[in-house]
């Protein structure tokens, strides 16, 4: 399956190269919702959430409520992952709050399958230069995506992998480091980062990995009509 992605920062749909600078806009939400209307679901992130700088809750809260939408940016409480179902998620991305330095917070997490319920859960697994990364991609862990999928299992329906080293950049993803992860476990697993060219899906397809777009869809590199297809 493929998710378009809707990035928000500061009221606006953008995208970053790497997490970090912002490469463009697009359109309104509303807009971008209209697009992707004929996508059985789309992913939906509070960046400003993600970093600690706030929050785009009424826009998420519209998209919520209008689509089919997985959403995450700023899942560090239970009551935060509840209130995003109660707003119309169909599914909560956690990331941060899902790790430690020293492994899984499983306190946290047990809290969270609880209240929200596992098959509603989705933990972000990213990776730079080797390691999980959170807060928005800007702080490291000593984790590798590798080793911690299992321990995570317990907590939640699928992972988010995004390979942050390609994030933005249009040149392709890491699909070795993809059939890694595929091995790692038998759960769902969609894979953002760097994915370009309809070949780099058609990979994913092949190791039963979804993809979550974004830079691809928004510069015109993957026109809509195609990914219908």
């Amino acid at each position: 399956m493929i998710f378009p992605c809707i990035d928000l920062m500061d009221g606006k749909v953008v995208q970053l190269v790497q997490g970090r600078a912002k490469a463009l806009e697009g359109d309104s939400p509303e807009v971008m919702l209209a697009k992707f209307a004929a996508f059985p679901e789309i992913q939906a992130i509070d960046l400003d959430a993600a970093m600690g700088r706030g929050s785009n809750d009424e826009l998420v809260r519209m998209i919520a409520g209008r689509a089919k939408a997985r959403v995450g940016g700023g899942v560090r409480t239970v009551d935060r992952a509840r209130a995003l179902v109660e707003q119309g998620a169909h599914k909560v991305i956690v990331g941060t709050a899902a790790f430690s330095q020293s492994g899984v917070n499983a306190a946290f997490l047990q809290s969270l399958r609880e209240r929200v319920g596992r098959d509603r859960l989705i933990v972000a697994v990213d990776s730079k230069d080797g390691r999980v990364v959170v807060k928005g991609w800007q702080e490291s862990t000593n984790l590798s995506a590798e080793d911690v999928l299992g321990a995570l299992e317990p907590y939640c329906s699928g992972f988010l992998c995004t390979y942050v080293d390609k994030e933005g950049m249009m040149q392709g993803t890491d699909l070795d480091w993809f059939r890694r992860l595929r091995a790692a476990t038998p759960l769902e697993l969609t894979a953002a980062g760097g994915i370009t060219t309809m070949e780099d899906i058609r990979s994913l397809a092949a190791l039963n990995i979804h993809a979550a777009i974004g830079m691809a869809i928004y510069t015109g590199r993957l026109p809509l009509e195609k990914l219908l297809t």
